[in-house]
């Protein structure tokens, strides 16, 4: 017999006699392996023994766990909840809740809705405006906005809230859908409902998007007429809308409106000061508006303008992770970059404290092709930080640039 021959009368051998048992005391499965001994001459059969853990014990075998195994979309939440339940289990409301919102996060919105689904079914639950507002957006997600709409006018009337109304509002500014959008804001005005800022937010979003900036101070005015409190996404939208219009006055007065808001915390002051030093360091001005023109098919100057200001929106937050993400797809696109566009992010990570990435973006800088490094505005900007009261990191931000200085120096003697 050949070797190959043996080898695979061997494994099957093997297979043939193997048997199990488990011991529930201690959750594991002995394997008895009845085999052909290799190490005799003889063909006795030897026995060994394994003990292996259960491998079912180490994974939770709960709802959400369950439905979370459910990779492929075509397979129903709805089926998992419903054995769930008919096994005498029970479920509720927050835990319910809790799943279509880790499914959300996961982008996984159809087993989502089928959690929301089934909340809304289920008479004995006593949903909130929250619910209504979440299976609509989720609505919108998997079957669009005709979709949304129908459910949205099938609502009762009670159900019909300033968050399901809102939901609807988001579903139209993400589809930039600007006309469906003012006439569901008129209807929101006229409502007698009380909305906060969140609503008047999504209307200014829409504007900047389809490049309406001008209508973004009449939704101010709207806000202001109702005694709306603005939140620091308002402001920035605001501040935004200025900027790439180049109305530095208007920037300027909003900052200063904000210094007075009642509402002003540290991540205000955080926001306000980077958008002082932007504006001062910046060049913004209206002798620089041939630089607003569309240099390649992607990111306008003036879209630029916006995401620096976004930039310096979520330092504000202290959200370094969003900044990370937003500089890394700028820098992605065709657009050509000019020195002012590197502004937010170095004092963004400078006023954070994230020296590491302060030196990452000086050496992006440097190593630009498009943008030439402006020694002359890095000196600017560090005074723009003594100026705010942070002398401190501006002397962190020139001894960085000293050392980027000299390193480039070495290299090119080398």
């Amino acid at each position: 017999m050949s070797k190959l021959a043996a080898r695979s009368l061997l494994l099957h051998l093997r297979r043939r006699l193997i048997t199990a048992t488990t011991n529930s005391s201690s959750s594991t499965t002995e394997i008895n392996i009845k085999f052909l001994s290799t190490n005799s001459t003889s063909d006795a059969l030897r026995t060994e023994t394994l003990e292996l853990e259960d491998v079912s014990s180490q994974f939770p075998d709960d709802l959400k766990s369950q439905i979370f195994r459910l990779r492929l979309p075509k397979r129903s939440a709805t089926n998992i909840i419903q054995k769930w339940v008919n096994d005498g289990n029970f479920v509720t409301l927050p835990q319910l809740r809790q799943i279509s919102r880790d499914l959300r996060k996961s982008n996984r919105y159809k087993h989502a809705l089928e959690i929301t689904e089934w909340m809304v079914s289920h008479n004995e639950f006593k949903l909130s405006d929250s619910d209504y507002a979440a299976h609509l957006d989720l609505l919108t997600k998997v079957f669009g906005i005709d979709a949304a709409e129908r459910y949205f006018d099938g609502l009762p009337q009670d159900a019909k809230t300033s968050e399901t109304y809102t939901a609807l509002l988001h579903s139209y500014a993400c589809a930039k859908l600007t006309d469906n959008a003012e006439e569901l804001f008129q209807q929101i005005k006229d409502s007698g409902l009380s909305f906060s800022a969140i609503t008047y937010n999504e209307m200014m979003t829409l504007y900047m998007s389809v490049g309406q900036m001008e209508k973004v101070s009449s939704v101010i005015e709207d806000l202001k007429r109702q005694k709306v409190a603005p939140d620091l996404f308002t402001y920035n939208l605001w501040i935004s809308s200025c900027a790439a219009t180049l109305n530095i006055d208007g920037v300027k007065s909003i900052l200063s409106e904000m210094s007075q808001d009642p509402h002003s915390d540290d991540g205000w002051v955080r926001y306000r000061n980077l958008a002082n030093i932007y504006v001062t360091t910046g060049q913004l001005s209206s002798s620089g508006a041939s630089s607003l023109v569309e240099a390649e098919k992607t990111v306008t100057q003036r879209e630029w303008i916006t995401y620096d200001f976004l930039i310096i929106l979520h330092a504000g937050f202290g959200n370094k992770d969003m900044i990370d993400q937003i500089w890394k797809s700028l820098r992605m696109t065709n657009q050509k970059m000019i020195g002012r566009n590197y502004v937010p992010v170095l004092s963004s990570y400078l006023t954070l404290g994230h020296i590491q990435e302060v030196g990452e973006v000086i050496d992006q800088w440097k190593n630009s092709t498009t943008s030439v490094f402006d020694n002359s505005l890095c000196d600017r900007l560090a005074n723009a930080f003594v100026e705010a009261g942070f002398a401190e990191k501006a002397e962190t931000f020139r001894s960085l640039l000293d050392e980027k200085a000299d390193t480039v120096s070495e290299s090119q003697q080398a």
